[in-house]
């Protein structure tokens, strides 16, 4: 910092913890020098049990004379009650009134402090009574006073003297968001058309509305791009200013994270805020003086500050300027202090380059340690940051003492420490196994290893966060042989300067040991750091800055020296620490010159030749040395950019500008004051002027108008320091996209005496270059304005709009303010009205607002702004951002008000438009159902409920069972709530009776079979408990789902059956009480609807063998039972009555109500027992039956009656809730249900009689009832896994492929060539060959597998065909035809042969659609050099890709109708080009919220040669070309973003990983007994066609003994299992929602396989 005294960071932390009662945590000291030296530090405060809050402390020298040191001793004497100044400036009438006025700019702010008066009384009398304009000791500003300066630029600075007190309330303030929250309140109400007072008006004048003002007036309110300063705290000799911590510096992300700057529309919002708070200074006569990347911070949502420091806050003549020097000695440290002897012999300085530090250290004026040091510095490494530390080699073992004579104890410094702690064979094995090939997975430092070196020194609490939880000082090495031993890091400079190191604060760890060959740490520092210093380190060192950081960080050099690290797992989130490559190429060593050697080898070569010629030989090879160190410095240039022309000293010196000087207080009287003493005209700024603002991108403003604006622009810059400011922002803009700097200082020099700019400018995009240029002229008065700059057409409107969308987000305010402005200004059209591409760039910053919203008024804007985005963004950029917001939004337990608006049908329904069916699926689908599991809140589960049962029916059966049905029966026993239970039931009754018994039961009674056959199993408490749930869940659901059956399905399903599930439990002596009840219970409801005729001759034989174990233990108490107790859930909560003791009780729930149902005398009939049931019952239960028809009243007066005696509404029928069959009703958790309601005969023998009317009316539909053809999924599935728990959406059930055809179709004539299936997975378009050899196209709806209509558009035989948006169809069989799907109605044409981009053809007759079959035809064409072969979709921009016969690739534009550019592709031999068989791209859309990949990022084509090429689809340009196989390519697939399946007639199938090696290392499927003629993949599962066979394959197979892999081709099979499919196969396609997939035969059959 500026004229900062430096404190060594010990004494820097002894004076926080004294200014603040050690209180505030110290937790490192920030610097620019290499050395731990500073005046800044990073604090940490924790108040009221908040998370801790990082704070940036900054002590500035106070002196009395400086006029910031003034206007804090005022704030302080007026807070202290100290009013004697203030009777000395008595204000007159007219300055009472300027007191709240401003040029544009009103203030009514209430003070940060408690006292209003002191925040704006340094706004008064216009700047003529307090510190003069260009006082003698400061020049803050060129146009104002500075007290009025330092109050604009520190509005909401709270100042006092230095206490932790103090210092709390600011931290509160700040993490409250109270700080700024009445500004953005304002604006909230202005946007609504309220009353909004001038705090709103005054901020949008900031921030360029209606325009930017380049004469600015000091204000009360901050400029949302100027860096907040909190507070200003006073001691007696410093003055502490608190800074928020932001995470990042623009430094930062240049060297660390490149990549989180996405696009140059990021770039140029990042430009226009640096040159919006420019404006903003520049209109107060401040220039900052020293912009560069490091001054530029970057809030979490990369939101920029410019850092405003004591520089501009006292800028000072008598201050030093600051430099890097040994501190001197005293400086600001208490006395005692060590630290500055231990550093006393450094001779380090910034006042040189580093390009001098090198040539020093070149010629052996600079040591080792003191250039390491300056390494360190330069990668942005420092001091006191255990995260990163600055680093040091290991040059010694410590086995031995050092000595350059000996090899003994030296440390091989080529490799790096972690190779040579873990071996070349690990690291190999590492490399070639690993996901992401790598040698090096962690930092040659880290945190772990910096804490355990300085174990001894540092608190017990930080030993227990960084190295391990549990302090146990045993762990920690003892010696320093044993330190070297333990770790693969690298070594830290204390161990090199430190002694202290070693001895140990804590009483618990002894002293670190130093090696027997030194007496004690003093001696063993001085040997260390002798070694450091030696020839022998000094001729080797340049190897391991090679590895540090140098060269071999990257490319075949790392690979080489087995450096390769992992990199980071996302390249697009920004970072503040990571490895910087400082040399491109190798360091050179260090210039050795050994006199002694020298002497020597004279006297050897006396012989020979004479001192004359050896002389030579060493100075000629010094100049040779001499030239590679220079070579290298000069490609090093980038290591010390230059940002400024002007240095601060040299401005500090220069006069101001005489017309700067004038008293403003002219400008302000110029004017006279309206009613309320403005002096400014009352703005009309409104909410509709606000909008009008916000404007949508044109293309109308290009390069042409960017040169006319470069031509015309008049510049208005105000002083050189001004000037210069606007020349950084150029060097800023121009490394932003070229990844370095501009200037060093030597091309600067250069540039500033020829006026030749840098090469580099010219590698800028055009209007990048028109601005750059415009901003570094050489002429500085020639340089424009920051407002002229900020009206350039460099920024486009969405640029503009986004800004005042934004600018206003980023105030100091709370969430809930925030979320309630953005939903304001959303909701009144401001998104709409900046168009798609603006609100994507807004929805980053609001989104993470919406899914943290907790009450209900945010609940409600929440939603308000997630309805805004969904209906302004593209479908791309509403799956990469908005469907992960709603994913954690439905992930969030307990209670949400916002969840359960989500929930709501129309909001569903709208994301299901935006995203289509396939991602609705994979995103958001399981989570639905999820929030039907594990006690989820009420609300939540029946909207769940209902979303779910209204979707079921457009879903279709398929989909219906794997999505929705299958999950929810994977959720028995796992904590599925009464609702979800309710949504099978009610879906069975949606699909009706044929549904239920097809798909539902055979699922039920796989569960009820998995849990009773492993009831048995000894298991822990809680999978018992699982299952018992589990069979309670079914028994729930067969009791919603009989009444939807027919007595006879009954009968035939649930009773007539051998595996009957009732009394299949009840049988069962290891199942649970709870369980018997309910099956009991459930089976004497099903009794009730069957009638007493069916329960005699089907239901009492079954339980026979029961009656007679209960009738014949009856001395038993009760069996035992293994699965009592532990559950929980609101259908298990029975009265005391009702709960049965022992199995023997079950005599009472069964028997009574038997008799009641059949009559006492047929029931004993039936019951050879009935003697010994009924003298049990009546001793145990003092039950008997009654022959005066009084059954129940004789049991009620017995006092047990049993429960299905008490009656329930028909509301209680699931079924009879359905509202016309549409599915949308009242969930069962809205309707008061409990175990003892169960349904009369009465209402069972109503509702039976619908279901018969019901049944009567679908029989008529025979075959032609939807997906008639679609099996149970039960045959495939084994039962519920109880090893896991359940309900979220990676509980996925496995798709076993059965390889059974289903249904078989013929569709065309001749062959089946292509599949397009629609998102539905309910249609599909085939292509094939149709009458007279013509390509004929038949589109099939699969629900009853009917051709609907067909396009008979082409000439030739149809090779491929895709479905593309807004329901349209393109074909290609040379050329590509685009219909429209639904009535057949030709779009366009594209053919290379023909002159124009498209043709619009009308043919009636071929193009009409047609619902009839067609003839048959065969298979006869030959493609043409310039047909079109192949096609893939591009659904980022809407646009076709399509391979030549010539080789090449063609971009067609759908939406426009016309062709775009063509790739033509080389010959890979000198023959002719070769024909492109397949084509695809990389996945475009990354789901991960982090990453904003918005299209894809390579095209694979594939050759009938056999080669394979990958392009760059940005640039076009050839990123590798193979020979993949050695035949006809099929197919080309991408799996993933780095995986690439590819097909041939060679009769392999092969994965490519695209990260590697993939010409030597590749994965290869053999196997096969023909040529594979096609494939198509669904997850990690590949199904391959070849012949008449498929072949199952996995992108993650292991290879068998020999290292092959193998696919096993086998026969699809028919329906009934024995025959085999013979035809051969032609396509395949696999619907992955439905679980089926489809296969085309050269029959021209279509088939429907599972």
């Amino acid at each position: 910092m500026g004229g900062a005294l430096e404190m060594c960071f010990e004494c820097l932390q002894r004076r926080i913890e004294a200014d603040f009662s050690g209180r505030l945590t110290f937790i490192h000291g920030l610097s620019d020098s290499p050395l731990p030296f500073g005046s800044s530090a990073l604090v940490e405060s924790v108040s009221g049990g908040v998370a801790p809050l990082k704070f940036v402390l900054n002590y500035v020298p106070y002196r009395k004379e400086d006029c910031l040191s003034r206007y804090v001793d005022e704030y302080c004497a007026v807070e202290g009650g100290d009013y004697n100044v203030m009777e000395n400036m008595k204000l007159s009438d007219t300055d009472q009134d300027q007191e709240e006025v401003s040029i544009r700019i009103f203030s009514d702010k209430n003070s940060a402090l408690d006292t209003a008066s002191t925040e704006c009384r340094h706004f008064s009398d216009g700047g003529r009574n307090l510190y003069a304009i260009g006082c003698e000791t400061c020049r803050v500003s060129s146009r104002f006073c500075c007290s009025r300066t330092i109050t604009s630029l520190a509005p909401i600075a709270q100042i006092g003297c230095m206490s932790y007190e103090l210092f709390e309330d600011i931290a509160s303030g700040f993490s409250s968001g109270s700080v700024e929250d009445h500004i953005l309140h304002s604006l909230s109400l202005l946007i609504e058309g309220k009353s909004a007072g001038r705090d709103s008006i005054n901020f949008l004048s900031l921030v360029g509305l209606p325009s930017f003002n380049e004469n600015g007036f000091p204000g009360c309110i901050r400029h949302p791009n100027i860096g907040p300063i909190l507070g200003m705290l006073k001691s007696s000799s410093q003055i502490s200013v608190v800074l928020p911590k932001t995470p990042y510096t623009l430094e930062n992300i240049l060297h660390y994270s490149p990549g989180a700057i996405k696009s140059d529309w990021h770039v140029r919002l990042l430009i226009y805020q640096l040159l919006s708070a420019l404006s903003y200074l520049h209109g107060l006569g401040i220039a900052h003086g020293n912009l560069r990347p490091s001054n530029i911070m970057l809030t979490g949502t990369s939101w920029c500050w410019l850092q405003i420091n004591e520089k501009q806050l006292l800028n000072s003549k008598v201050n030093p300027s600051y430099k890097f020097c040994n501190p001197p000695d005293g400086g600001s440290c208490f006395q005692g202090c060590l630290s500055r002897a231990l550093y006393a012999d450094l001779n380090l300085s910034q006042s040189g380059s580093w390009q001098s530090s090198f040539y020093s250290w070149w010629k052996g004026e600079l040591s080792n340690f003191e250039y390491l040091l300056i390494l360190n510095r330069l990668a942005g490494r420092r001091w006191g940051d255990h995260a990163f530390y600055t680093v040091m080699p290991w040059v010694i073992d410590f086995s031995v003492k050092p000595d350059e004579n000996s090899n003994a104890g030296w440390r091989d410094l080529s490799k790096s420490k972690w190779r040579l702690a873990k071996g070349d064979e690990q690291l190999d094995f590492t490399y070639s196994t690993s996901e992401i090939p790598h040698h090096v997975s962690d930092e040659c430092l880290s945190e772990l290893a910096v804490c355990s070196y300085k174990a001894r020194r540092l608190p017990l609490s930080v030993l227990r966060t960084a190295v391990r939880s549990v302090y146990e000082p045993n762990e920690y090495p003892s010696n320093m042989q044993r330190l070297y031993q333990w770790t693969p890091d690298e070594c830290i400079p204390e161990f090199y300067c430190d002694p202290r190191i070693f001895y140990s604060l804590h009483s618990s760890m002894p002293d670190l040991a130093v090696p027997s060959w030194a007496g004690t740490p003093q001696e063993f520092i001085k040997l260390h750091r002798d070694a450091l210093e030696s020839n022998r380190v000094s001729c080797q060192i340049h190897h391991w800055i090679d590895v540090t950081f140098g060269y071999k960080m990257s490319g075949e050099a790392a690979i080489a020296a087995k450096n390769v690290m992992l990199p980071a797992s996302t390249s697009t989130m920004p970072r503040s620490t990571g490895r910087r490559q400082l040399f491109a190429r190798p360091h050179p060593p260090r210039q050795i010159v050994k006199k002694a050697t020298c002497e020597k080898s004279n006297g050897r070569t006396k012989v020979n030749c004479d001192e004359g010629k050896l002389a030579l030989f060493i100075e000629t090879n010094l100049l040779s040395n001499l030239e590679e160190a220079t070579f290298f410095c000069e490609n090093s240039w980038d290591l010390a950019p230059t940002y400024n022309v002007y240095s601060s000293d040299c401005l500090k010196d220069e006069p101001c500008e005489t017309e700067l000087l004038k008293d403003v207080s002219e400008d302000v009287s110029s004017g006279e004051p309206d009613s309320a003493g403005n002096y400014s005209q009352t703005s009309s700024i409104d909410s509709n002027h606000l909008l009008e603002n916000i404007e949508v991108d044109d293309d109308s403003m290009g390069y042409q108008e960017l040169l006319l604006w470069k031509q015309t622009s008049s510049s208005m810059i105000s002083s050189k320091r001004s000037a210069d400011d606007i020349f950084a922002v150029g060097c800023i803009l121009a490394e932003l996209q070229l990844g370095k700097p501009l200037f060093g200082l030597s091309s600067l020099a250069s540039y500033l005496e020829t006026g030749v700019l840098p090469s580099s400018v010219q590698e800028l995009p055009h209007h990048m270059n028109v601005v750059v240029e415009a901003c570094i002229q050489k002429e500085w008065n020639r340089r424009p304005s920051a407002k002229c700059l900020l009206e350039s057409p460099y920024f486009p409107r969405s640029v503009k709009s986004s800004y005042l969308f934004l600018a206003s987000f980023h105030l100091l305010a709370k969430d809930e303010s925030r979320l309630q402005y953005a939903a304001t200004f959303a909701k009144r059209g401001a998104l709409r009205r900046m168009g798609a591409f603006g609100a994507e760039m807004c929805a980053p910053y609001c989104l993470p607002l919406v899914v943290n919203s907790s009450s209900d008024a945010e609940a409600e804007w929440a939603y308000v702004l997630l309805t805004e985005f969904l209906k302004c963004l593209e479908s791309e950029a509403v799956i990469r951002l908005v469907v992960p917001s709603v994913q954690r939004i439905l992930q969030a337990t307990g209670y949400s008000h916002l969840k359960v608006s989500l929930l709501q049908g129309s909001f569903m329904q709208e994301i299901w438009n935006r995203i289509g069916k396939r991602v609705y699926f994979e995103t958001i689908h399981p989570l639905i159902i999820s929030n039907l599991c594990l006690a989820p809140h009420k609300s939540s589960t029946a909207a769940a409920s209902v979303l779910l049962i209204g979707s079921s029916e457009e879903l279709g059966v398929p989909i219906t069972v794997h999505q929705t049905i299958l999950p929810l029966i994977l959720s028995f026993g796992k904590g599925l709530c009464i609702d979800g239970v309710d949504v099978l039931i009610r879906i069975g009754g949606l699909f009706g009776e044929k549904f239920v018994i097809k798909q539902i039961l055979p699922l039920l009674n796989n569960v009820i079979h998995s849990c009773i056959s492993t009831s048995h199993v000894t298991k822990t408490e809680p999978m018992q408990s699982w299952g018992s749930l589990a069979l309670i869940d079914c028994l729930t659901a067969l009791d919603g789902l009989v009444p939807v059956l027919t007595t006879e399905t009954i009968v035939k399903e649930l009773i007539e059956d051998r595996n009957c599930p009732y009394v299949k439990i009840l049988m069962h002596r290891d199942i649970g009480l709870q369980v018997l009840q309910n099956a009991a219970k459930s089976l004497i409801r099903v009794c009730q609807q069957v009638g007493p005729d069916s329960t005699a001759s089907h239901v009492l034989p079954k339980l026979k063998e029961l009656f007679d174990e209960l009738a014949f233990s009856q001395k038993k108490n009760s069996y035992p039972v293994n699965l009592v107790g532990s559950i929980g859930g609101p259908r298990l909560k029975v009265s005391d009555e009702d709960c049965i003791e022992s199995r023997m009780d079950l005599a009472l729930l069964l028997y009574p109500q038997f008799a009641s149902l059949l009559g006492i005398e047929k029931l004993r009939q039936c019951c050879a027992t009935w003697l010994l049931l009924e003298q049990f019952l009546l001793r145990r239960h003092n039950w008997k039956w009654e022959y005066a028809g009084e059954s129940n009243q004789t049991g009620a007066e017995n006092g047990r009656r049993p429960s299905y005696h008490r009656g329930s509404t028909s509301e209680n029928i699931p079924a009879k809730l359905l509202l016309n069959g549409v599915g949308w009703s009242r969930p069962q958790s809205q309707v008061k249900k409990g175990a003892k309601n169960f349904l009369p005969s009465k209402s069972m023998s109503e509702y039976n009689q619908n279901s018969v009317d019901r049944h009567g009316t679908g029989t008529n539909l025979g075959l032609e009832e939807p997906w008639y053809w679609f099996p149970s999924p039960a045959a495939s599935w084994d039962g519920l896994d109880f090893t896991a728990r359940a309900g979220g959406p990676k509980d996925e059930l496995p798709w076993k492929i059965r390889a059974s055809i289903i249904q078989s179709i013929r569709a065309h004539h001749g062959a089946l060539r292509s599949f397009a299936v629609c998102q539905n997975e309910c249609t599909v378009f085939t292509a094939g060959i149709g009458p007279g050899f013509k390509g004929n196209i038949q589109k099939w709806e699969l629900s009853r597998v009917d051709c609907v209509s067909s396009y008979n558009g082409h000439d030739e035989v149809v090779n491929d065909i895709c479905v593309l948006a807004s329901g349209r169809v393109a074909s290609c069989d040379g050329t590509v035809h685009i219909w429209n799907g639904q009535n057949g109605k030709l779009i366009s044409v594209f053919s290379e042969s023909s002159l124009a981009s498209t043709q619009l053809i009308e043919r009636d007759e071929d193009n009409m659609l047609h619902f009839n079959p067609l003839p048959s035809g065969m298979l006869s064409t030959a493609f043409h050099g310039n047909s079109y072969t192949t096609m893939d979709y591009i659904e980022f921009n809407n646009r076709l890709l399509v391979g030549t016969g010539n080789g090449s690739l063609r971009f067609i534009d759908v939406d426009q109708g016309q062709k775009l550019h063509l790739w033509r592709s080389e010959s890979v031999d000198s023959g002719f080009p070769s024909l492109i068989s397949s084509i695809c791209l990389s996945s475009s859309v990354k789901m991960h919220h982090e990453e904003s990949v918005t299209s894809p990022s390579w095209v694979a084509a594939a050759f009938s040669t056999g080669y394979c090429k990958l392009f760059d689809i940005r640039s076009g340009k050839m990123i590798a070309s193979w020979q993949a196989h050695d035949g006809y390519v099929t197919k080309l697939a991408a799996a993933t973003d780095h995986q690439l399946v590819s097909s041939s007639l060679d009769k392999t199938l092969r994965i490519w990983d695209l990260r590697r090696n993939w010409t030597a290392e590749h994965t290869v499927f053999r196997g096969y007994s023909d040529g594979v003629s096609g494939f198509s993949v669904w997850g990690q599962n590949v199904i391959s066609i070849c012949r008449n066979k498929i072949g199952l394959s996995s992108l993650h197979s292991s290879a068998d003994e020999d290292g092959q892999y193998q696919a096993t081709p086998q026969h699809l099979y028919m329906a009934d299992g024995e025959s085999k499919n013979m035809s051969a196969l032609s396509a395949i396609s696999i619907l992955p929602f439905s679980r089926l997939f489809l296969v085309g035969t050269e029959d021209g059959h279509l088939k429907i396989c599972c």
